[in-house]
């Protein structure tokens, strides 16, 4: 989290829609700790200034990161709780990369516009909102994964297992009767598929740091797609034990 960069960007964003006794107020009112100073040339807004002086005080604050999180959140959504001003701080924290932000609206209708599965809506629309692409990802792989194990009863992981359930010949999930040549094709493509998800996006995402990994906007939309589809082929799929 770069404390220093949200301290001005937030501050920037509200001096025309808070006062400077409202900062104080809220600032008093849920941040534990005394106001200091931290002169900066750069900025000509006492409201700014004084938005800027405290972020900057949390960041020097004694606490863990989810707890500085919060207390950002808390504080930034005290001076603007709704309308314009909430939507461009609440985005400010998301392009931040700050765990829990509020979604970014113009984010979410892009994703709504996808018609993704609902267990990628349920699992992923909230992350994908905060533009936390990383985690959005990740999660569609494990709900995939999950599904797919509890399906078939399966007691193997990962790329291992969806090569044996899938398989034409010995798989208990079905999606074709895989009688004719094409049968066995379509379902050899499902396995082949599903094991491709798990080597290339489920392991990656669940061993890589997201900061040497990363998915900007418009992969994640394509994964997000591509998982929806092998998630229809479950919902399809028949268990033949």
């Amino acid at each position: 989290m770069n404390i220093r960069l949200i301290a001005v960007e937030v501050g920037d964003a509200l001096k025309y829609d808070t006062s400077v006794n409202e900062i104080g107020r809220i600032a008093g009112a849920v941040l534990p700790f005394q106001h200091d100073h931290f002169p900066n040339d750069s900025i000509t807004s006492q409201r700014a200034q004084l938005i800027y002086d405290w972020i900057m005080c949390l960041g020097r604050h004694r606490c863990t990161a989810s707890e500085r999180a919060t207390l950002l959140k808390t504080f930034v959504n005290r001076l603007a709780p709704e309308g314009e001003a909430h939507e461009r701080v609440n985005k400010i924290l998301a392009d931040a990369g700050v765990e829990g932000a509020a979604p970014d609206q113009q984010v979410l209708r892009r994703f709504d516009a996808g018609n993704f599965h609902s267990e990628i809506i349920l699992h992923c629309r909230k992350l994908y909102g905060q533009k936390n692409f990383f985690h959005a990802v990740f999660e569609a792989a494990k709900v995939y994964h999950n599904l797919i194990r509890d399906k078939s009863q399966s007691d193997k992981d990962g790329e291992a297992m969806m090569m044996n359930v899938w398989d034409p010949r010995n798989g208990v999930l079905k999606v074709t009767s895989c009688q004719t040549e094409t049968d066995r094709n379509v379902q050899d493509g499902i396995k082949f598929l599903s094991a491709g998800l798990m080597r290339a996006i489920r392991n990656p995402t669940a061993h890589e740091p997201a900061l040497h990994w990363p998915i900007d906007e418009q992969d994640a939309t394509d994964i997000l797609a591509f998982v929806s589809f092998l998630l229809r082929q479950h919902d399809k799929a028949v268990y033949v034990p």
